[in-house]
Order: structure tokens, then C-alpha cells, then sequence
């Protein structure tokens, strides 16, 4: 049994966000969640209120024991890019792509 959750359009760039993701995976919840709140990163206060929302929704679903939650999966996709334009000298412009993210948490209980 697994519970879930998810956060669409973070304004943060994927590559950063795996980094973040990266740290958490497989670990239990309570672990997990001590490793998020010591990491100074953006991200990490991202998937902390995700991970946060996740322990809810299993909570929700009933039926999963709380201690024995662990992280089974942190899935982080490309989102919508922002196309901006910056002016450079001699009347020439600069693409920026403002990168986003969507964020997948999936809890399950260890056996």
C-alpha cells in the first residue's frame, strides 16, 4: 500500500531539485525528514512540506503503520519553462529560461 503526493510548478530548476531528492530516498520518514530540515538548500524546505503532506495522506488513508513508513521513490520532472529576454550591449538580447518542476513523493511501508 502506498501513499503519495504530489507539487506541481515548483519554481526551482530540476537539476536542483534531484540533488535535494537524491539525499532523502529510501530512507524512513523520520530520517528523512532530519536530513531535510540540516540541508540549507531551496529545495529541501520544498520536499520537506511535501514529505509532510504525504505522512497526511497516509495517515488519511488508514491502514499503514506510521514507524514503519520509509520513502520509496522522490520522482522529479521537467516542468513549463518561463522564456525571458535580457538586453545585452550593441542592441542584442539574451534568452533566459526560467526552469519549474513537478515533484512526486511515494511512501510505502517496509515489510
Amino acid at each position: 500500500m502506498e501513499a503519495k503526493a504530489t507539487l506541481m510548478y515548483a519554481r526551482i530548476t530540476p537539476r536542483k531539485m534531484r540533488y535535494v531528492a537524491d539525499l532523502c530516498k529510501g530512507m524512513p520518514v523520520q530520517e528523512a525528514h532530519y536530513q531535510l530540515g540540516v540541508s540549507p538548500r531551496k529545495g529541501s524546505k520544498l520536499l520537506s512540506t511535501l514529505l509532510d503532506s504525504a505522512i497526511a495522506n497516509a495517515r488519511e488513508r488508514g491502514g499503514m503503520d506510521m514507524d514503519n513508513l520509509y520513502v520509496k521513490r522522490v520522482l522529479v520532472e521537467d516542468g513549463p519553462m518561463l522564456k525571458r529576454f535580457m538586453p545585452r550591449a550593441m542592441g542584442r538580447a539574451t534568452k533566459i529560461r526560467k526552469k519549474m518542476s513537478h515533484v512526486i513523493v511515494i511512501l510505502d511501508e517496509a515489510r
